[in-house]
């Protein structure tokens, strides 16, 4: 008889739900096609929010990865997190508050995570980079790969404190040189090319790779 298959989780905000690939649904939506094409690979629940940072995703994240477990008493095997740019935003003008505080956002990753590992596998992306000629993002959130840099740090230390895997992503897409290509006009979200270029990067994540 056929194992049943392993499942995978990705929880997070508008770059999980695909926001801005109008060709392929995202990167985690092409990650779930190509794994289709392999025997025996896992099955893949795309979770994605618009607007979702981390606050949202603790509240929710525990009831969908325990709904979908398929087979009696079964849970997903791996839970994928990508959150934390809109928890980088600044309200209402360039100098304004996070919504939530480098430190605030450290204390509630460590605190996400720690809550997940105990649970099941947990690997962790980073941030993607923004375009700042385009800001601000609906007339009153401000977006800066300062900010960007500095949150994909806490969400790195976090990881390295818990031994969890962790993709670093801003720094390899800021240095690409057409990354305003890959974003969109609204200076936040993936175009098509930035969703397969993210794709690629999972895709040949080492860690991911191992779990699979």
């Amino acid at each position: 008889m056929a194992l049943p298959l392993k499942q995978l989780i990705i929880i997070g905000d508008s770059s999980v739900y695909g926001w801005g690939d109008t060709e392929g649904g995202g990167w985690s939506e092409r990650l779930r096609k190509s794994w289709m094409n392999y025997k025996n690979y896992p099955i893949i629940y795309s979770l994605g929010i618009r607007g979702d940072g981390l606050e949202k995703v603790a509240k929710r994240w525990h009831q969908e990865w325990e709904c979908r477990g398929e087979l009696r008493r079964k849970t997903p095997d791996a839970l994928l997190l990508s959150i934390g740019l809109n928890d980088t935003a600044k309200i209402g003008r360039q100098d304004g508050r996070p919504q939530l505080s480098p430190e605030a956002f450290r204390f509630g990753m460590e605190r996400l995570l720690r809550e997940i590992k105990s649970k099941t596998k947990v690997l962790v992306m980073g941030l993607t980079p923004v375009n700042e000629k385009k800001m601000p993002f609906a007339d009153c959130l401000w977006y800066s790969n300062l900010a960007c840099a500095t949150y994909e740090r806490q969400i790195e230390e976090s990881c390295l404190e818990l031994d969890i895997p962790f993709l670093p992503i801003f720094q390899a897409m800021a240095n690409e040189p057409y990354l305003e290509s890959m974003i969109e006009n609204d200076g936040i979200h993936l175009t098509p090319e930035g969703h397969e270029w993210l794709y690629t990067r999972v895709d040949n994540w080492k860690s991911l790779k191992k779990w699979i």
